[in-house]
């Protein structure tokens, strides 16, 4: 049940609501400015989004895993996977960024370092560990060429 609940998704999520809640109960006066705000938000959602669309179709054109608990079959280097080692975790940040201008919860913006550095110690290098054990040379090629997030 656990590696169900410690997902990415649950954590985006609960970072949503924790901007959400802000927004709408404590936003004491805060505001970044609706027209631009809106505006980035709205870019940096849909920059997320695609950028998990992008990778969750490579991943399945190359038949390996999607979920971050297993050992893919594969190492994905095609795609939007030659210029981010993981691009649906940046989505979840991209996401994340745009929400918080869109609601207007300033003070949730500290979230959005927040939630990158859960994703990078609860998934990320757990996941490249396994990566480099299992593909040895191969993921230290692909580690040397393509950069972890941009």
């Amino acid at each position: 049940m656990k590696r169900w609940i410690d997902l990415p998704p649950v954590w985006l999520a609960g970072g949503i609501a924790v901007a959400w809640l802000q927004s709408t109960r404590f936003s004491f006066g805060l505001s970044f400015g609706e027209v631009g705000a809106d505006f980035v938000g709205g870019l940096l959602v849909g920059g997320g989004v695609l950028l998990m669309l992008l990778a969750v179709y490579e991943m399945r054109r190359q038949k390996t895993t999607v979920m971050p608990h297993e050992t893919p079959s594969r190492i994905v280097q095609s795609g939007i996977f030659s210029r981010s080692r993981n691009p649906i975790y940046l989505g979840d940040v991209l996401i994340l960024a745009g929400l918080v201008l869109r609601f207007d919860a300033v003070l949730c913006l500290p979230l959005v370092p927040i939630l990158l550095w859960v994703l990078e110690k609860r998934f990320v290098i757990p996941e490249e560990n396994r990566m480099r054990r299992t593909f040895r040379m191969d993921w230290a090629r692909y580690e040397q060429k393509v950069r972890r997030w941009v």
